[in-house]
């Protein structure tokens, strides 16, 4: 199926749903290191414009205002951008919050210093707009600087997992290709020159791995509303399926959860 058949801006809608159900940032807060460690990468510096793309509760954002850098977060999830802008409030960290999606971003050409997205831009329906986007808000010799989960680690294991009750949308690629060197050498091409290719772990940690089914199924938005939607065999099925993931990436053994989920941290100057 060609892009032109995809309904790109329906899948939008039924995401935007997704990412407003349940109350994402309880997961998403617990990611925070993985932007701490992108901003240095990237080596943010002060009074730079930061842009961090698909934002949810802002990590990446935060992350550079800490850094003294002119930081702004776009997302489509208006309860996301509220809490971003709690969480900037409270620690007094002057982040502008914008609405906005990342395949049509409300800001100007060529505007910012560092473009940034952790676990966020990956999740847009039309990869090649989205890269093209970012591409586009980056200043030339500017960078653009992305972690994204990986197809062969835990979250490309659970968002095949998940796939089984809830079959993603025809037509659109899975969002842990931009986990790979080879796609995104497809999306951006000559642009963007790479100087930074790193796999790297994050390791989710919780009481167990039936505790990060439950924690997912409650506060994770998609899959809070895939659960919702399941009858109550199906569910049971789901919530124990959602757990194994995890028990097979873990490697405490203590009875609790510490599961390693490979990502692909890229940091990239635009030509």
């Amino acid at each position: 199926m060609t892009s032109t058949a995809v309904d790109f801006e329906a899948i939008k809608a039924k995401q935007r749903a997704g990412w407003e159900t349940g109350d994402y940032p309880r997961v998403g807060n617990t990611l925070q290191i993985i932007a701490e460690l992108l901003v240095e990468a990237a080596d943010v510096r002060a009074n730079q414009t930061v842009l961090d793309v698909a934002c949810g509760q802002g990590n990446a954002a935060m992350a550079a205002a800490r850094r003294f850098a002119e930081a702004t977060g776009v997302d489509y999830a208006a309860n996301l951008l509220e809490q971003g802008r709690e969480r900037a409030a409270a620690e007094h960290l002057p982040v502008t919050f914008l609405e906005g999606d990342a395949e049509q971003l409300p800001v100007p050409d060529v505007a910012f210093d560092l473009v940034l997205s952790t676990v966020g831009v990956m999740f847009a329906p039309d990869h090649q707009k989205a890269a093209d986007e970012l591409v586009r808000v980056t200043k030339p010799g500017g960078k653009i600087a992305l972690a994204s989960w990986t197809p062969t680690g835990m979250i490309g294991d659970m968002f095949r997992t998940v796939g089984k009750y809830a079959p993603p949308p025809a037509g659109v690629k899975p969002a842990t290709l931009w986990g790979t060197e080879e796609h995104l050498a497809e999306l951006f091409g000559d642009r963007v020159e790479w100087v930074g290719l790193t796999k790297r772990d994050y390791v989710f940690r919780y009481r167990s791995p039936e505790h990060f089914s439950e924690w997912f199924r409650e506060f994770y938005g998609p899959i809070t509303k895939l659960a919702g939607s399941l009858s109550e065999q199906d569910l049971a099925t789901f919530a124990a399926d959602l757990a194994d993931v995890p028990r097979k990436y873990n490697y405490a053994e203590d009875g609790t959860l510490a599961g390693r989920a490979e990502y692909l941290e890229a940091v990239g100057i635009k030509r």
